[in-house]
């Protein structure tokens, strides 16, 4: 992201969540993505992922984060992060969590350490091949 579109760029979304929270948090993903301009198909992407993630931190890192998400012309960076140090490893196998935000984001970055987990996915509004993109 080049520093013209860091400075463009809107927190759209900020929540703390547990496993409590966690059903509210997808209802308010798909709601931000789909007002940020996604489809509701990309939209459910996004929320899919983002849950993914969020059940990641609740089970394998410290029970409890926070999803960060900001929008930008096309763009949608949800962050999750935990406090860790967590339970273990997430794991990035077929069927997990992890491998299926990296299936359905178009980029994902993590970072992990003693003082917790920080994912990042970035989703654009539409996917690259998607016929509709071409056609733009």
């Amino acid at each position: 992201m080049s520093r013209d579109d860091a400075e463009t760029e809107a927190v759209v979304f900020d929540e703390r969540f547990d496993a409590s929270t966690l059903h509210l948090v997808r209802g308010a993903v798909v709601a931000v993505a789909v007002d940020a301009g996604l489809t509701e198909d990309r939209a459910s992407d996004v929320m899919l992922a983002v849950h993914e993630l969020a059940a990641n931190a609740v089970r394998h890192g410290a029970g409890a984060g926070r999803v960060l998400v900001h929008a930008a012309a096309g763009v949608l960076r949800c962050q999750i992060s935990d406090a860790g140090p967590g339970t273990g490893t997430w794991p990035v196998q077929q069927g997990h969590g992890l491998w299926l935000v990296q299936q359905l984001a178009d980029q994902v970055s993590v970072s992990s350490g003693p003082r917790g987990s920080y994912i990042t996915a970035v989703f654009l509004s539409r996917r690259p091949g998607d016929p509709a993109m071409e056609r733009a």
